[in-house]
């Protein structure tokens, strides 16, 4: 695992080789090492491994996204701040299967860091309704229901807001 100014160094000796190409009369070397800067660049902010994760988890496959995120041994310095809330929005959604506890601090962390896409925080934020739920804490588990609910805005989520709705109901 790289550390993410690595990447970054990579790059701008990429653009300096390039530079050198250029004033040599390479063109075509040039123009291919600038082309070929935009992978570090892209994996600077993209980290190739939690995307590895993501597409494990597209195929319900948890242990072979905890591996890809296992890999991933010092997140703070390996990861920008938005990437380690991804870190330990897949790590929450992993626990949720088998420890609930675990899972509640990996999405609040989750959230505390911050998600890009607001699908991802409605699912963090109903998830820890879920757990609130659970733990008989109906006033926390309904404002993060309706934090979930205003962050849903395709309304993908909306059947398991309203069975969860239902269940808190019974509470």
């Amino acid at each position: 695992m790289f550390h993410r100014f690595i990447k970054l160094i990579i790059a701008a000796l990429l653009v300096a080789t390039a530079v050198w190409q250029f004033t040599e009369g390479n063109v075509g070397n040039g123009i291919f090492l600038i082309l070929l800067t935009a992978i570090p660049i892209f994996l600077y902010y993209k980290n190739e491994f939690i995307l590895l994760a993501f597409l494990k988890l597209r195929k319900q496959d948890f242990p072979g996204a905890k591996v890809w995120l296992d890999k991933i041994k010092n997140p703070e310095t390996a990861l920008v701040r938005k990437q380690q809330g991804y870190y330990n929005y897949l790590h929450g959604l992993m626990m949720s299967q088998t420890n609930l506890h675990q899972s509640e601090k990996f999405f609040k962390k989750a959230i505390e860091l911050g998600l890009s896409m607001d699908m991802d925080l409605a699912v963090a934020k109903l998830n820890l309704a879920g757990i609130a739920m659970s733990r008989r804490r109906k006033l926390e588990a309904t404002s993060l229901l309706n934090e979930a609910k205003k962050l849903d805005k395709q309304n993908m989520l909306a059947d398991q807001i309203k069975m969860m709705k239902e269940q808190m109901k019974k509470i």
